[in-house]
């Protein structure tokens, strides 16, 4: 550690580095938004739409860590983060493009899975960009703004083919094939995605890994004691319990969804068996050894993440049909009332992301009269309160309230557990931690999209809106676990609230 602290930046280069996340969420909006309905369009049914879904988490949780292990140890001519800023923005590009042209099921579900892996090739980096840039004080601020263009990109996103069928183009089509409001608003976010990445790389430099090491701020990680016996011991356990969940769900004929569950824990026995086997200094062995370091604010904040998360996807996926079912009577993909009940979700979701956007001015004024953790409490409490409202509104107008709660909870999720994290991250990791703290968020939506086509279908009626529900409750619980979650403290500094103030 050096006497001289990182130098603060000026609002233009904090504005100039979260520039390119307005086209990353411009094109992960476009896929939020229309997803589901690009689904059912092509034939699938409604309790087969989460495993659809399963592609975007199972890809970030393979993707991130990589991608922040290598960036971790990449430099050159084009810096550390954003040579993978440009590849993963190329090749979401292309895949924006292919999605909605996508001629069956199959195509579709297989683009969405490239396209998630890309977006995520970018957003890993984006995150640690952050925390390598900005000294403690302002990392804070930093992901708010962060915030601030995800809102701005996918509230004109989302919006995109709801204005551009008041503008005369097509709203319906023939049965099987997507409209081109939808195919003319992914083809518009591929441009976007791609300059707005674009305008990042070219106006931003980065700082050698060197000079990040020496301004680090973070207290140094203690390695854990290791117990071989034990370790292998949990290994073969959940080896063992995945397999015998998955083959139990099969030979009873559970839902097959469920098989994600089990393959998730025998997934993990494999991985702690295969690190006791591989050994030297090799990727796999420092992404696990680094997961089983991790910092204590990162486990308490993984307890939050899952039930905020669990929420969003729960949101993601059946507020489609919640809305075209309950607020416009009809579930006939090829109807009027159907696309236009869509096309309205797409103005909601703009709003709550447009919501999102004001709440990132408000959510640093929040830090500093109440702390991060009450902070996040409140937002996430809002949002829960949201997602529950869908229950009791009939008049599609009056959803506009409800996406109030809803932005402020995703400006605060986007933001503030990012800004509990990255102090208590070493600079010569933080790529690699927070790609193992997109495990919280991605693992959340794997058990959703496992268990809320089961739990549709079996106790919930077959009713979308009843998964919303279950989200609002899920975003309350997280709002309370966020109490658990201990600020850490900056070395030579305060809290990084105090450091706000």
């Amino acid at each position: 550690m050096t006497s001289a602290a990182k130098p603060a930046l000026s609002f233009w280069q904090i504005w100039n580095m979260c520039f390119g996340f307005l086209g990353i969420q411009f094109g992960f909006a476009l896929q939020n938004a229309n997803a589901s309905r690009i689904f059912q369009t092509l034939g699938a049914e409604m309790d087969d739409i989460p495993m659809l879904w399963i592609a975007a988490p199972l890809t970030g949780l393979i993707v991130q860590p990589i991608v922040g292990y290598l960036s971790d140890r990449t430099w050159t001519g084009l810096g550390r983060r954003r040579p993978y800023f440009l590849i993963g923005a190329l090749l979401s590009t292309l895949a924006l493009f292919v999605m909605p042209n996508s001629p069956v099921l199959w195509v579709a579900a297989g683009t969405l899975w490239i396209l998630d892996a890309s977006i995520n090739i970018s957003m890993e980096p984006f995150r640690a960009f952050v925390g390598d840039q900005l000294p403690a004080r302002q990392r804070a601020s930093g992901y708010a703004m962060q915030s601030f263009f995800i809102g701005v990109g996918a509230v004109v996103a989302s919006l995109l083919p709801y204005l551009l069928e008041h503008l005369g183009v097509a709203n319906t089509a023939a049965p099987g094939e997507v409209p081109a409001t939808v195919r003319y608003a992914f083809y518009a976010g591929g441009a976007v995605l791609l300059a707005a990445v674009g305008w990042t790389i070219v106006s931003t430099r980065e700082y050698p890994p060197e000079l990040n090491a020496r301004w680090d701020e973070a207290p140094t990680l203690a390695r854990r004691p290791r117990n071989q016996g034990l370790l292998r011991a949990i290994g073969i356990a959940c080896l063992l319990l995945g397999a015998g969940a998955v083959f139990t769900i099969l030979h009873y004929g559970f839902d097959k969804a469920l098989t994600v569950l089990g393959g998730m824990i025998a997934a993990l026995g494999i991985a702690i068996l295969l690190r006791q086997q591989v050994g030297g200094d090799n990727a796999f062995a420092r992404i696990v050894d680094d997961l089983y370091d991790m910092p204590w604010t990162m486990v308490q904040l993984a307890v939050v993440q899952f039930f905020s998360w669990f929420a969003l996807f729960a949101m993601w996926i059946y507020t489609t049909g919640a809305v075209t079912e309950v607020h416009f009577g009809s579930t006939d993909t090829g109807s009027a009332a159907y696309n236009a009940g869509a096309n309205w979700v797409g103005v909601l979701f703009a709003a709550y992301n447009g919501f999102a956007a004001l709440a990132a001015i408000v959510i640093p004024l929040m830090v500093r009269a109440w702390g991060l953790r009450i902070s996040h409490l409140v937002n996430v409490g809002l949002g829960g309160l949201g997602l529950l409202s869908f229950l009791w509104f009939r008049d599609p107008h009056w959803l506009l309230l409800s996406m109030v709660g809803v932005g402020f909870a995703w400006a605060s999720i986007l933001s503030l557990p990012y800004a509990l994290l990255s102090d208590s991250l070493p600079a010569g990791k933080m790529g690699v931690y927070m790609g193992i703290f997109n495990f919280f968020i991605v693992i959340p939506q794997l058990v959703a999209a496992s268990l809320l086509g089961f739990l549709l279908k079996q106790f919930l009626g077959g009713a979308p809106i009843n998964a919303l529900a279950v989200g609002g409750v899920s975003l309350l619980v997280a709002g309370l676990c966020v109490l658990w979650v201990r600020e850490p403290r900056i070395a030579g500094a305060a809290t990084a609230t105090e450091a706000l103030r």
